[in-house]
This record gives C-alpha cells, structure tokens and sequence, in this order.
C-alpha cells in the first residue's frame, strides 16, 4: 500500500490531485488551461498539460511548481512508493478486519465453553470435601528437632553467641 505523507484531495480551484500507482507519481495542477510550465526541484520542464508524471519515483522527497503565466502553485511531495506493492480498495480492508474479528470471536467462544466444561468435570470427580466457607487452618505443628526456649532455659542456648566473619 503506497503511503503518502503529503496529500491535498479532490482538484478543486488552488488544490492539487497527486495519484500513486506502484513508482509512478501523477500529479494533476490546479489551474484548467493548457500551456503549464511544471518546474521539479529546480529542473523546468514545459509540459503544457494539467498532469504531470514521475516514473520510476525514488521516494524521495520533492518541491512541485505548477505555473501558468504569473500564476503559480507550489506542492511539497513527500510520497513513499514501492515497485511491487499492492493496491486494495477499501471494501477488501474492511472485509480482512470483519473476518478477523469473526475468527477471534469464534476462537474465544471456543475457548470458553472448552475451559468451562473441564473446570464442571475436573472439581466433580477430584475434589471430595464440602464446599462452603474456607475455615482457617490450624497452626503447624512444631518440629520436635527444635526445643522452644523456656523461661530459667537461656543458658543452654548461651554458647550460640554470634561470631565475627
């Protein structure tokens, strides 16, 4: 899709019409009578039509002249073009995106009657205990490899001082 970063719409009185196609560049001047003078980025050229077209264009940027007698229009073309790049119209992009989105759609109803029958399934056989509120569970058990210090029992845990590493 050839870009186009400098673009004034239809031809209508002091606007230009600039058409891309592939690396060829059609830009329609402003005025309607025959005998224009095009000047590209300093290089005249006598055309003596409304149109003036650029083949093999190298995306590089350009100032446009269009005159006609002391009447002048200038354009600033900056226009990104590629040799095998493909045009589509705007009914074909708005049929890619619908279709997207059907398909993303589709996937995700998928998803979610798949993931909700398996979740139905899995807590019916598995899981054995009452639902109901979550009770608070009891403190752990303490481990007999550790006496817990008691009152008049410091001394025994005395020699457990902190050494200088």
């Amino acid at each position: 899709l050839p870009l186009v970063s400098f673009l004034i719409g239809v031809p209508s009185q002091g606007e230009f019409l600039v058409e891309i196609s592939g690396t060829t560049v059609t830009i329609t001047c402003p005025f309607e009578d025959e005998g224009i003078r095009w000047d590209l980025s300093g290089t005249a050229e006598d055309t003596r039509e409304r149109k003036f077209i650029i083949k093999d264009h190298d995306s590089a940027p350009a100032n446009l002249t269009c005159s006609l007698g002391n009447k002048k229009r200038q354009l600033y073309l900056n226009a990104r073009v590629c040799a095998n790049c493909e045009e589509l119209d705007a009914l074909t992009v708005a049929g890619i995106i619908t279709a997207d989105l059907l398909i993303t759609l589709g996937v995700l109803i998928l998803v979610y009657y798949f993931s909700k029958g398996r979740k139905g399934r899995a807590s019916a056989a598995g899981d054995s205990r009452p639902r109901g509120q979550k009770t608070q569970r009891p403190p752990p058990v303490p481990n007999p490899d550790y006496e817990p210090i008691r009152k008049g029992q410091r001394e025994v845990y005395a020699g457990l001082e902190r050494r200088g590493i």
